[in-house]
């Protein structure tokens, strides 16, 4: 059965591995952002057309690494069978190792998918501070229109 926490981890290092956001790889898998959104978060499970579109758009994803784990990101084309044949426990090492530090990189990300990082703002000068707040004593208030919830509304006229 397919664990979707295990999943969403291989999506994020799909998208970390080539290094784009939530919105241009739900755009490059041609799915709506908040399909995308919904899925990362856990709230809706993956369907089989959305699995087959990001093996189509990324033919480096091995299917069955990113249903199950099985195998290795970026599939490499000249793999033979006698390297999965080898002891399973040297295997299972060196996945639990690659899930383990993968799982640092994708909670060191957990911001929300389609945030973008603000900038930080340079404090304005005292005189910068003054200049606003003399230009707004000077203004006065022209009209106040209040509306209703049952789409009335109020307008009010303070000069008049």
């Amino acid at each position: 059965m397919l664990n979707i926490e295990d999943f969403i981890r291989r999506i994020q290092i799909l998208m970390d591995y080539y290094n784009i956001s939530a919105s241009v790889f739900a755009d490059k898998l041609t799915v709506q952002r908040s399909s995308l959104s919904h899925l990362m978060s856990g709230r809706n499970k993956p369907s089989l057309d959305f699995i087959m579109r990001i093996t189509e758009a990324y033919p480096e994803a091995d299917l069955y690494w990113l249903l199950y784990g099985q195998g290795e990101f970026p599939k490499n084309s000249s793999q033979s069978q006698s390297q999965f044949t080898g002891n399973p426990q040297e295997s299972f090492k060196s996945q639990s190792q690659f899930t383990a530090a993968t799982a640092n990189t994708v909670a060191e990300n957990e911001l929300d998918l389609f945030s973008r990082e603000e900038s930080v703002q340079p404090e304005f000068s005292e005189a910068q501070q003054l200049q606003t707040e003399t230009t707004t004593e000077n203004l006065e208030i022209e009209r106040i229109v209040i509306f209703y919830t049952n789409g009335t509304f109020k307008n009010y006229n303070p000069g008049q």
